[in-house]
């Protein structure tokens, strides 16, 4: 980091140090927020951030964080516009679907504040670079603003991290030329810590948004574990998405204090109603 990203870092920091604070009270005293907390948030990256505090955080703050996920191939369309209400209702991050089903969910979602996001060379990761930068200029043309994107695995687990690097640059370049985010899934139920360690590097590389842990459809999901080598790794400059296998509030819990900024999951309204009954202080943000 240079000394003007770094005075930068530091000024961000403290200015929403001072938000928090002067919403607490000067004379409270708040024992579940500290400095390190909105660190931790400045660490994903995000352009805007927004600060939920207090005793009751409310489902809307939960869901605030959670891409509303349906990815399964037999989804209907009933089931993309059911989705897509769930999301308005609740008031998720984004709503992420097939690229078949993007330009019917951006038309279920018009006149609201949530975007769609869709997958890219989903669920194996094992198409060519062209390829996946045009399915997503593609995705993105009929209405995606998210890309989530899958690694070539295979190239990284035969240690060619130049190809990763490129292959992800290559998406990269069709999601930011369209001011479109891009998360990079690099699939850690396969991975070895090295590799993931990798796969975030050439993601970081490479100018991606945020590194992701799962498509959900290998063997395993998301790791607290994971999370928190995906963080460590990637630092200050990108934001962290723990996908697969949250299955409730205490699973996303974990998530987020390992140092996730983002869940992906299928059981958003769950979480969302389970949240409702919790007390917490959260940070939140839109990314």
């Amino acid at each position: 980091m240079s000394l003007l990203q770094n005075a930068n870092y530091e000024q961000l920091v403290e200015q929403i140090t001072d938000l928090v604070l002067a919403k607490i009270g000067d004379d409270a005293y708040c024992p579940t927020f500290c400095r390190a907390d909105v660190e931790r948030i400045v660490d994903a990256g995000a352009s805007r951030i927004g600060i939920v505090l207090g005793e009751t955080a409310t489902a809307h703050d939960w869901a605030s964080l959670i891409d509303h996920t349906l990815l399964k191939p037999e989804a209907t369309e009933a089931d993309i516009k059911k989705l897509c209400n769930e999301a308005i209702q609740f008031g998720f991050a984004s709503v992420c679907v097939n690229p078949a089903w993007v330009k019917k969910a951006a038309e279920f979602l018009r006149g609201s504040d949530v975007p769609v996001c869709t997958v890219i060379g989903f669920p194996l990761g094992a198409t060519l670079p062209d390829v996946k930068a045009y399915e997503a200029r593609r995705a993105i043309f009929n209405g995606a603003r998210e890309v989530d994107m899958v690694i070539n695995i295979g190239a990284l687990k035969s240690g060619d991290d130049c190809t990763v690097e490129d292959d992800i640059r290559a998406v990269r370049q069709a999601a930011h030329e369209n001011g479109v985010l891009l998360k990079v899934i690099i699939e850690t139920a396969l991975l070895t810590d090295d590799e993931k360690m990798r796969a975030c590097l050439a993601s970081k590389n490479a100018g991606a948004d945020f590194v992701k842990t799962s498509t959900g459809f290998a063997k395993g999901g998301a790791t607290a574990e994971d999370v928190a080598l995906m963080r460590r790794t990637v630092g200050h400059a990108l934001g962290v998405k723990a996908s697969g296998g949250v299955k409730g509030i205490d699973d996303a819990r974990k998530m987020f204090e390992a140092g996730a900024t983002r869940i992906g999951a299928s059981v958003g309204v769950k979480i969302a109603q389970e949240a409702s009954g919790v007390k917490s202080t959260i940070v939140a943000g839109s990314y």
